[in-house]
């Protein structure tokens, strides 16, 4: 029974590795619609992808060093 099951995989990758037609692939840029914006929105998405942790790293520090200097600034007392 595992046999067959693994017969039927088999025979599946077979199908769709054939039934893929290479000649797909070369229209696939047609699909997309690239045009002049694209690296404009792939800039400004991954500008805001990389930079938003950062910025909100740095806001967390600021905040907790002026939270840590007032907690010092309590126990001198």
């Amino acid at each position: 029974m595992k046999q067959l099951k693994y017969v039927q995989l088999f025979m599946l990758g077979v199908w769709s590795i054939f039934w893929a037609m290479p000649a797909w692939a070369v229209d696939s840029y047609r699909y997309l619609h690239v045009n002049i914006e694209t690296p404009w929105s792939i800039f400004v998405f991954l500008f805001f992808l990389v930079f938003a942790p950062m910025i909100l790293l740095v806001i967390l520090h600021w905040y907790n060093a002026f939270k840590k200097d007032k907690k010092d600034e309590h126990n001198d007392d």
